[in-house]
């Protein structure tokens, strides 16, 4: 089963990220005012981007992810950014532990590299 984070732009320029295994149905949900709080009260007017991933978990942290980011980058998100959409969908299915891993080893590269 394909798991999806979705962004819509809802009223006044606002920018909306949530989970759904099946997008439209969700979209339709939030038009009807029925999907969320944030989309009762801005509602949606387009789906500006979909995200396919394998699992719950990785779509879930994804959608962490995009809601951490500052309005510009989601915007260049929106629009396509495909290395800012590569960094972000890096390591989604890690487990914490291998995430801490992959950061102290790449830090060390980073110091390494730089010694050179």
């Amino acid at each position: 089963m394909s798991h999806f984070v979705y962004m819509l732009r809802c009223a006044g320029d606002r920018i909306y990220t949530g989970y759904a295994v099946d997008v439209e149905a969700r979209f339709e949900q939030h038009k009807s005012g029925k999907g969320a709080k944030f989309t009762k009260a801005f509602p949606p007017q387009c789906i500006l981007r979909k995200f396919e991933l394998s699992s719950h978990e990785e779509a879930l942290r994804l959608e962490a992810r995009i809601k951490k980011l500052p309005r510009p980058q989601k915007e260049l998100l929106a629009a396509g950014d495909v290395p800012l959409a590569a960094e972000l969908l890096a390591g989604l299915g890690e487990t914490l532990e291998e995430c801490r891993a992959r950061k102290r080893r790449e830090k060390r590269e980073n110091i390494t590299s730089h010694d050179d």
